[in-house]
């Protein structure tokens, strides 16, 4: 039992990486290749998002020894957003809004619904 915040730590690590490739290689051909053949975006997306992959299977495969996949997927839906909103605003320029800071706290309510039974065993 002593190794499931070590396990969950590890598997946010291994994650952390996989929202910016996500996040880079669905969004950033809008503003690096928007003058390229879309069959060029398409290529550098999916080279990306394979890099992305390699990261993410062992990181789910070691994540689901100690959470259901609810809990594995909001745990990586948490990660994405850390990642999208300041790549949206610092990197896409798109405008900081208050419905980031409402998304983000239903984000928190489901993450605290989804782990509450292994937080207090209710």
């Amino acid at each position: 039992m002593n190794y499931i915040p070590a396990v969950i730590f590890r598997v946010c690590l291994d994650l952390s990486e996989n929202p910016y490739s996500r996040t880079n290689s669905q969004y950033d051909h809008l503003k690096n290749y928007s003058s390229k053949p879309w069959i060029v975006a398409a290529l550098v997306s999916w080279g990306i998002a394979l890099f992305e992959y390699m990261l993410q299977v062992p990181a789910n495969r070691v994540g689901y020894q100690v959470m259901n996949l609810g809990q594995l997927k909001i745990l990586q839906e948490v990660i994405t957003l850390s990642i999208f909103v300041p790549f949206s605003v610092f990197f896409m320029k798109e405008e900081m809004r208050l419905d980031f800071l409402w998304a983000g706290l239903c984000i928190l309510g489901a993450v605290f619904f989804i782990f509450r039974q292994k937080m207090f065993g209710a």
